[in-house]
């Protein structure tokens, strides 16, 4: 019984997400944006989070889920690239170097936002 409990959780859970990446696609393709329409979603579920519209026990189950299985998302990307050996060996090392930038600013930012919300939520009670 507390196996289905925590099923339908995440089934429920799992549509709140996918209803904010579809809003978030319709913004970006409505307003044009130059930005992918998940990643308007992401902001509009970090917004509704920070203001606590959305707690994040009310998405925790299924976030935990994708993060546990992140790389697993990486694998058609990695697969797609294999179609591009010839542009990979001339160019591979500068986009190695643009990844590993990247990646590095990409943590950085994260790093100094999670920084700034442990701040933020030890002086809010």
């Amino acid at each position: 019984m507390i196996r289905l409990r925590l099923i339908l959780v995440m089934l429920l859970q799992l549509a709140g997400l996918m209803a904010l990446n579809l809003v978030g696609r319709w913004i970006a393709h409505t307003l044009r944006l130059p930005v992918p329409g998940n990643v308007v979603g992401m902001v509009i579920l970090f917004v509704l989070l920070l203001t606590r519209l959305v707690r994040l026990e009310w998405i925790d189950a299924t976030a935990t889920v994708f993060n546990r299985h992140l790389a697993f998302f990486f694998i058609p990307i990695a697969v797609g690239l294999l179609g591009y050996g010839s542009v990979i060996r001339t160019d591979g090392a500068a986009m190695i170097l643009i990844a590993v930038i990247t990646v590095t600013a990409g943590i950085a930012a994260t790093g100094a936002v999670v920084t700034w919300c442990q701040r933020t939520s030890q002086r809010d009670p």
